[in-house]
């Protein structure tokens, strides 16, 4: 029910057929977070725009009273020009946003966070891979 990472260990439980993982911000990497005005803004931007010696999140909301954003990860620097969904980036935003959020990225991945005011952030979702959809 542990993951030992090198931030420390990580609390995993399951929630249903979720995999669920709690974690505090200042673990994750550091993301140039860009707010967007529309969901036409995201789908247009290219990857190739963005400098590559940071990873960069990317996200605009689509249902702010419900929490619902889309979002995109480009981590050119890493060798990953999109990222299909991104737990780490999903941990920073939750606590950049301080609130729980539902967010779509990628072909249509879907991540639950829920945020802490303790600073610990919960996260759980499915990735869709190749048209399928996998447990996360």
């Amino acid at each position: 029910h542990t993951l030992r990472v090198p931030a420390g260990l990580v609390q995993v439980t399951y929630d249903g057929d979720l995999t669920v993982v709690s974690a505090r911000s200042e673990w994750a990497p550091e993301f140039a977070i860009h707010d967007l005005d529309s969901t036409e803004s995201l789908f247009a931007a290219d990857p190739a725009e963005y400098p590559d010696d940071i990873q960069h999140y990317l996200w605009t909301w689509t249902d702010r009273e419900q929490g619902v954003l889309r979002a995109r990860m480009f981590a050119p620097d890493l060798g990953v020009p999109e990222d299909e969904a991104t737990g780490a980036a999903a941990v920073r935003i939750t606590d950049y946003l301080s609130r729980d959020l539902t967010i779509v990225q990628g072909k249509g991945s879907v991540i639950y966070t829920r945020w802490s005011p303790e600073g610990w952030v919960r996260i759980a979702g499915r990735v869709v891979s190749d048209g399928t959809t996998q447990i996360d």
